[in-house]
């Protein structure tokens, strides 16, 4: 959903990456700074059994970690197309570190005890089949970037902001409503690519 406003936020995400080329480093220093910062969240999730009572704390410091890497993230394809480092290398690195990142969350979040398992697998599984559906419809030459209202931008977002309130089970509606929104995407992907592919 969030690459149907492209062209909208285009200017500001040049300014990004005009900022962060300007510092010499590169679009996969970035990449690899926001896979990072993404495995870290999870792995904090993961350690709620032996920081005691500032457990408490976790879901915040986890978020906050999430909305960074989501920065990060932004801020390696802007500073590719800046400094002309596109590549088909950066971006089967970049699609890999986001699967696996995704992947670190849940399992952090699992390990945790913040969330049932079960949930979480179905989070992560749905995630996985947004990506897959994309991509196998892409090796059909058929687009479907920006299709539907879960990619994975907007499950992150979600993810990161609904843990953030104050309320009981907020990271447990936070994974369910990633499921909801996913599950929409893949049928809807499933719809469009069934009606134009022959």
């Amino acid at each position: 959903m969030l690459n149907r406003i492209r062209g909208t936020i285009d200017p500001a995400l040049t300014k990004i990456g005009t900022i962060f080329a300007s510092t010499g480093l590169s679009a996969n220093f970035f990449t690899w700074l926001s896979l990072i910062t993404f495995s870290l969240a999870g792995i904090l999730y993961g350690t709620r059994s032996l920081v005691g009572q500032y457990w408490v704390y976790l879901p915040l410091v986890g978020s906050c970690l999430i909305l960074l890497g989501g920065f990060l993230d932004i801020v390696d394809g802007s500073v590719a197309r800046i400094t002309k480092q596109v590549s088909k290398r950066g971006s089967f690195f970049d699609s890999t570190g986001d699967r696996i990142s995704e992947a670190v969350i849940y399992i952090g979040i699992a390990t945790g005890g913040f969330v049932e398992p079960t949930l979480c697998m179905i989070a992560l599984s749905l995630s996985f089949l947004v990506s897959y559906t994309r991509a196998k419809a892409e090796s059909l030459q058929l687009g479907l970037a920006g299709l539907g209202i879960g990619e994975r931008a907007e499950r992150l977002l979600l993810l990161a902001t609904i843990s953030l309130i104050p309320v009981p089970r907020a990271m447990e509606w936070a994974v369910i409503s990633v499921s909801i929104v996913a599950s929409s995407t893949v049928i809807h992907r499933i719809i469009v690519a069934s009606n134009k592919l022959t």
